[in-house]
């Protein structure tokens, strides 16, 4: 005779890397959402560095992004982070600068306002995070894309904003290539302070994506910035939509190589 079947139990409790804020932006004048990543043995007494992804939706770039910090933490003594992930409402209006350029105000209608998105980050976003966590000075930016055209913006008009940008297949070809055509003026301007710009673009990429960034690379190398430790990363076997993951990877690792 059988014994009775008796079914396992289980308990079911939810799974927290972290918390998303709602924040009332005054100057977007919308609602923002972040997503913010605690390290696992977060201390609220304690001081961290920051990570700032761009496209840092739930859906978009924040979980994976998340995973390779907590893989080089645990790999490579990558310190402990606080990340946080700006969800998009409108990239296309947040990440570009205005043009007079008629096709490009016909495929974004809305374009524009990079400006505002900027002033977002220095006077909402970075006072929020600096009042609910105890922060460190190193403040990493990440963005691809449009993302990565705004990182260099921010780059070129308002340095002091990160100390780390990573400056991924960035759309330089946006309004006939003026900001880096302003770059280089843009720079002579700057104070000479302790930054690390990692640029890099898929070789399969749009030659003129891959051109620009090059050309961003050099002028930055040749910017006599004494204290700007620079990488370029061309990347062999990427294109476009290949590139964000792998890249992040390989710019984690200059930082923090293996100590094998």
């Amino acid at each position: 005779m059988f014994s009775a079947f008796k079914a396992q139990t289980s308990v079911s409790e939810d799974l927290i890397i972290g918390k998303k804020i709602t924040l009332d932006s005054k100057i977007l004048n919308e609602k923002r959402t972040l997503n913010i990543y605690l390290p696992q043995t977060y201390d609220k007494t304690k001081s961290y560095p920051v990570i700032y992804i761009l496209d840092g939706s739930m859906n978009e770039d924040f979980l994976h992004l998340v995973g390779l910090h907590q893989f080089f933490n645990l790999q490579f003594k990558m310190p402990d982070f606080i990340i946080v992930g700006i969800a998009n409402v409108d990239r296309k209006r947040d990440f570009t600068f205005h043009t007079d350029l008629e096709d490009l105000q016909k495929d974004y209608p809305t374009t524009g306002h990079s400006d505002k998105f900027i002033e977002f980050v220095e006077k909402e976003l970075q006072p929020l995070i600096n009042q609910n966590y105890k922060i460190e000075k190193t403040k990493y930016l990440i963005g691809q894309s449009l993302g990565g055209l705004l990182a260099t913006e921010i780059l070129l008009k308002k340095p002091e904003l990160f100390t780390h940008y990573f400056i991924i297949s960035p759309s330089l070809w946006w309004d006939d290539e003026s900001l880096l055509n302003m770059a280089k003026s843009l720079l002579s301007s700057q104070k000479d302070e302790e930054k690390f710009v990692y640029v890099s673009v898929g070789k399969n990429e749009h030659k003129t994506m891959v051109k620009d960034a090059d050309s961003l690379f050099q002028i930055l190398k040749n910017s006599e910035k004494k204290k700007l430790k620079l990488e370029y990363n061309l990347m062999q076997d990427d294109n476009h939509a290949t590139i964000l993951h792998k890249s992040v990877y390989e710019g984690f690792l200059k930082l923090y190589p293996s100590s094998d």
